[in-house]
């Protein structure tokens, strides 16, 4: 006997969606945790605030400027009016699209650890998030200014980027970039006579979990960017999987066992496989994440030892790094002669990854450049040996052991 599937219905939409972006949004508890546990023990506190009251304006300025310029959509109608169509679908895909533009701060927080304002970095995620990341997003996943249809015209395809290594993560990481290099390194990194100073990470375990609730909301963040129940794949779910554990296997052995590098490599093969997860082979899905948490490795070391950049999370490598490989990955391993489902051009991956990182280093250039001459965007020498928790904050993440100082 034969089952036939029902259609899925609106309101099965919306709650499908739903879930994505609660997974999603869970992946923001992943971010702070693992900027917790890699920073020292009086920054915790404030990566803890930091990610969260990013999340909030975030919110904000994407619900009232930069949705709209992404897709032309906005919520002043009266309830009847957002209700009508679809239940509502489209306000809960604003929900699961706000998360992903909320990782772009969080993104930034981890390269600029233990020396940022906290002020300041708000007023960075208001404008990053509410003008040049929705402006990049509108051109790619809503075909704004007509850069897809001309590549389409030009090159046989658009620019493929199903679930952001290049919108989210790319454009991220090369923000951090510009802002990691702004504020300079942590005070007592380097010293004058070329000498590094470790700083090692305050808690492995945190490290650790934060990986793990990343890596488990990352598959709301790739399966579920389909939006709609009847898109849905289950390659985007095997080739998630295929790319996190060859990113995780490559660092693990490149890295010689170091916690740090493992469970960033699981995240770098993630970052990377976002945007061709739907069409390249799940072989290719293992080999992508295995280039990318090599790339994690060696760059990282790269970035703190050769370019003396002190990017705390190694959120470049990372993010900025591996997303851009995920992109141009579309372009090779998309293709069918490698296995994958066609309907892609190198050209326009490379034109459309390239065109990312301009606006990234372009968009966030402006806005901490600003920034640091307006207002500054560094903590003073005081504040940041006292370190952001008691600063900032006022509070360390130990208050017991400050009363038994006392």
């Amino acid at each position: 006997m034969s089952v036939t599937a029902a259609a899925p219905t609106p309101g099965g939409n919306v709650f499908f969606l739903l879930i994505g972006a609660i997974l999603v949004f869970s992946m923001h508890g992943g971010f702070a945790f693992l900027e917790l546990g890699t920073v020292r023990r009086r920054s915790q506190v404030n990566a803890l605030v930091k990610i969260l009251s990013d999340f909030g304006i975030s919110t904000i300025v994407y619900f009232f400027v930069g949705y709209h310029l992404a897709y032309g959509i906005s919520f002043w109608g009266n309830v009847h009016s957002l209700t009508a169509q679809d239940h509502g679908f489209a306000m809960v895909r604003f929900f699961f699209l706000l998360t992903f533009a909320a990782a772009v701060p969080a993104i930034i927080s981890g390269g600029i650890a233990e020396r940022a304002r906290f002020v300041p970095q708000l007023i960075a995620t208001a404008f990053l998030v509410g003008l040049v990341y929705p402006f990049y997003e509108g051109i790619v996943w809503n075909g704004n200014y007509g850069i897809q249809a001309w590549l389409s015209e030009h090159y046989g395809a658009p620019f493929h980027d199903f679930a952001g290594s290049v919108v989210v993560h790319a454009v991220g990481g090369w923000m951090a970039l510009v802002a990691v290099t702004l504020l300079g390194p942590r005070r007592g990194r380097y010293g004058r006579d070329g000498s590094i100073h470790p700083m090692p990470p305050s808690n492995i375990p945190f490290l650790a979990l934060g990986s793990w609730i990343l890596i488990i909301g990352w598959f709301g963040f790739n399966v579920m960017s389909a939006q709609r129940l009847e898109a849905v794949q289950g390659l985007v779910a095997l080739n998630s999987l295929m790319a996190l554990v060859g990113g995780l296997l490559a660092a693990l052995a490149l890295g010689k066992g170091d916690p740090g590098f493992a469970h960033n490599g699981a995240l770098a093969g993630l970052v990377a496989i976002c945007a061709g997860s739907d069409v390249v082979q799940p072989v290719s899905a293992l080999f992508i994440g295995a280039i990318s948490g090599a790339i994690f490795v060696y760059l990282f070391t790269f970035v703190q030892h050769r370019l003396r950049l002190d990017d705390v999370l190694g959120v470049w490598p990372l993010h900025g790094i591996c997303g851009t490989w995920g992109g141009i990955a579309v372009g090779i391993f998309g293709c069918r002669a490698l296995g994958g489902a066609g309907g892609v051009s190198m050209v326009s991956q490379v034109a459309g990854t390239a065109l990312g990182v301009a606006i990234a280093v372009l968009g966030s250039g402006l806005v901490y450049g600003l920034l640091r001459q307006l207002i500054g965007i560094r903590l003073d020498e005081e504040a940041e040996y006292l370190g952001p928790d008691l600063a900032i904050h006022h509070v360390s993440a130990y208050p017991e052991e400050e009363i038994q100082k006392i």
